[in-house]
């Protein structure tokens, strides 16, 4: 079976996308492919989203915002929109989640804290779906 792929989007590519995308990349451990767009994205990522995710151990001070490509919203299995609202494009049998999160943009590290802590809880319920834990005579030996 071939990886499953997830795109998040929001507007800049520069915070709730690439804290969801950094959280996917760890949890995941190479299972599912993980891409991150903007509808508009801005010039670098968000220092709080940064030191927000370096206080989980996750590094994304070298993520680059970067445009969102129809390809990548045709070619995913899931597209996690969050703000992006009718920018993102949407293709017949493409699964979408719209994940109200607030924007982190301009907040201080006490406001982004809470934010992370609910993209991660959201995406360890994607990874759970995606990846099922095998179980049964078949499962893999621990």
């Amino acid at each position: 079976m071939s990886r499953p792929t997830v795109l998040f989007v929001c507007i800049h590519n520069a915070g709730r996308s690439q804290m969801a995308a950094g959280y996917l990349r760890d949890l995941a451990g190479g299972r599912i492919e993980v891409l991150s767009a903007g509808s508009e994205p801005g010039d670098r990522v968000n220092p709080m989203a940064v030191r927000a995710m370096a206080e989980e151990g996750i590094d994304i001070a070298g993520a680059q915002p970067r445009v969102l490509d129809p390809d990548d919203v045709r070619t995913s299995d899931v597209v996690v929109t969050m703000g992006c609202g009718d920018a993102c494009p949407w293709f017949p049998g493409t699964r979408y989640e719209d994940w109200q999160l607030a924007d982190p943009a301009g907040r201080p590290l006490e406001e982004v804290r809470p934010i992370r802590d609910e993209i991660r809880r959201r995406v360890e319920a994607l990874v759970a779906e995606l990846l099922p834990t095998p179980s049964g005579p078949h499962a893999p030996p621990d």
